[in-house]
This record gives structure tokens, C-alpha cells and sequence, in this order.
């Protein structure tokens, strides 16, 4: 299997096999919303037991990688998410775990990679983003690096979400996913256009930092100046470009990206509590803010709500209404 070609459904139910006792099958439940175009639907992935889809390419690599690797830990890039799912693998399988994170990333994320028992450093964003698109290296750091989105593994973990959407909705119309590295767009996406060819697939970004809508556009990566973002939509929002290694997996199965505005964004954090009840981080919110935006289309859409860390403060000030930006 060549590194760059789409994620086999072989590879997701592989996948699946090994992660069955560690990730839950979450709910795919219709937003309460009346719309006379588009039924909308919550994949609800900030159920999972790290409040997050993360877990599953987390545990996928490690369980699938050599145990002689893994004999000097594990260790990934992450700017929380990844990292809970790394960090919650590492100390079911009792190995050292080691998260280098941006100096910017939510305090609540990093409370809770410090109770999984991982160890934390913290460098400058640029140097991160250099990190994950280039190097995939840190002086000094030993053990199993696990990408974020680069890794087949982690690919085919995502991708496990994708499977059970069709099976749990096998007339969904379009699918919508955060973008941040790409892992769980490549994922979920190589995974429905194998099982429903039909399916609209789409990516969709933040207005601060939004490379893959160019991307697209332009047949070929290209670079952003990001502009900042809220702190509770870092983790899919800044990245100056669509990496390389991704590229050629995430533009034959991506049929778009949708970008939204920070205003949007926060509207639509607020309408799934007042409406459904869940709580969604930036990210996890943004499929539901595209769809609504009609963006995507009409008919069953299928919003992957990617994960639920958000700082309780700025949850309460979004919901009363003083968030500002």
C-alpha cells in the first residue's frame, strides 16, 4: 500500500477489530432543529471516553505498531485531543507517554493529558506547526511518534466513524468533518466514498485559518497567513498549510471545504445545548454550523462532532451571551 493513496476499507475494519473494546460505536441522533431542505445529524463523538474521536487512531497505531517499538514509549504532537487519545493508549498498554504541545493550547486539554499520566512540553506554535508539517521530530525524544493526521493507522482509526455512519444511516446524503491535521477528514471520508460513492463529502474550516478550501481550488497545496482564532477553536483553525504527506489522500476523496465565521461558530456552540443538550469544542461544532449554513446541501447530512473540551468559563460566557471576540 503506497503512503499516499486513500485509506482501504480492509485497513478501517482492521481497525475496528482493534479498537471494539476501547472506543464506543456513538450515536448518530437528528440536531432538533425544523428545516424544510436538510435533516441534520450528530455524529457524537465527544462521547467517547476521552471526549473525543481521537481515541480510536490513537489506539489503532499503537496496537497495530511492532512491541519492540513501543518499548521506549510513545510520544505525539498535539494540541489536546490527539494527545488524550495517546496518553489514555499509552497507560492501558503501561508505556511512557510524552505530548509536545503549542505554548497557546486550552487549559483544560492540558489538565487532562496531565491525569492520563503524560508528560508535557510545551514549545512556540510556529515551532509546533513546523513539527507536524515537516520534521516529525523533537531533539532528544525517543519511542513511537504518533502524527496527528499523517499516519495510516490513525487514518484508519478515524475511518472507523465513517463506517458506522453509513451503516447506521445508509441513505446520508453528504458528510461533514472538521479540518485540522486532515487524519479525520482522510479517514472518514476515504471510508463512505468506498462504502457509498454517491455521498458529498466535505471539510470544513474556520475563516482565521483555512487552507484546504485554496487548496482545492488551486489543484495544489498552498500557503495561508492564519489570523488568530479562539482559544476553543485552535485545535482545527491556524495551520498554514494542507501538509504535504496529506495532500494527495484528502484531494481524491474530498469533494470541498466549507469555511465559517467565528460568529457562526459560536452561535452554533450555543444551539447544541439549548437544542440537543451537548457540549462541543470549536471543532465539534463546526460541522453543525456548515450544515446549517446550507453549504453542504440539501437532504441527510451526517456532522461529525468531533469532541467536547471546551473551558467551562467560555462555555458560560458564550451561552449568556458576553463572548467576545
Amino acid at each position: 500500500m503506497k503512503p499516499h493513496e486513500p485509506i482501504t476499507l480492509q485497513e478501517v475494519y482492521q481497525a475496528r477489530d482493534r479498537i471494539k473494546d476501547a472506543a464506543i460505536r456513538t450515536p448518530l441522533v437528528r440536531l432538533n432543529v425544523d428545516d424544510p431542505n436538510r435533516e441534520i445529524y450528530l455524529k457524537l463523538e465527544n462521547l467517547q471516553p476521552i471526549g473525543s474521536f481521537k481515541l480510536r487512531g490513537a489506539v489503532n497505531a499503537m496496537r497495530a505498531a511492532d512491541p519492540e517499538t513501543l518499548k521506549a514509549g510513545v510520544w505525539t504532537a498535539s494540541t489536546g485531543n490527539m494527545a488524550q487519545g495517546v496518553a489514555w493508549g499509552a497507560r492501558e498498554m503501561g508505556l511512557e507517554c510524552t505530548v509536545v504541545v503549542p505554548d497557546n493550547a486550552p487549559a483544560s486539554k492540558l489538565e487532562a493529558i496531565r491525569e492520563l499520566g503524560a508528560e508535557i512540553i510545551k514549545i512556540p506554535r510556529a515551532d509546533w506547526f513546523h513539527l507536524i508539517l515537516y520534521t516529525h521530530d523533537y531533539p532528544g525524544m525517543e519511542g513511537l511518534f504518533i502524527h496527528s493526521a499523517s499516519n495510516r493507522e490513525v487514518m484508519a482509526g478515524q475511518g472507523t466513524i465513517g463506517v458506522e455512519i453509513v451503516e447506521d444511516m445508509p441513505d446520508v446524503d453528504a458528510v461533514i468533518t472538521p479540518f485540522g491535521g486532515g487524519g479525520l477528514t482522510a479517514g472518514v471520508a476515504s471510508a463512505v466514498r468506498a462504502l457509498k460513492p454517491a455521498t458529498r463529502l466535505y471539510a470544513c474550516e474556520l475563516e482565521t485559518g483555512a487552507p484546504f478550501a485554496p487548496s482545492l481550488a488551486a489543484g495544489e497545496p498552498v500557503t495561508i497567513k492564519p489570523r488568530p482564532a479562539p482559544g476553543f477553536a485552535e485545535g482545527f483553525s491556524g495551520a498554514p498549510s494542507v501538509g504535504a504527506d496529506m495532500w494527495p489522500i484528502l484531494s481524491s476523496v474530498v469533494g470541498g471545504s466549507l469555511i465559517m465565521s467565528v460568529a457562526d461558530l459560536v452561535s452554533t456552540i450555543k444551539l447544541l445545548v439549548e437544542r440537543n443538550h451537548i457540549v462541543a469544542e470549536g471543532a465539534g461544532a463546526a460541522p453543525v454550523a456548515s450544515a446549517l449554513s446550507g453549504g453542504a446541501g440539501e437532504g441527510k447530512i451526517a456532522c461529525v462532532v468531533s469532541g467536547g473540551h471546551i473551558d467551562s468559563d467560555v462555555l458560560a460566557a458564550i451561552l449568556d451571551g458576553t463572548f467576545t471576540f
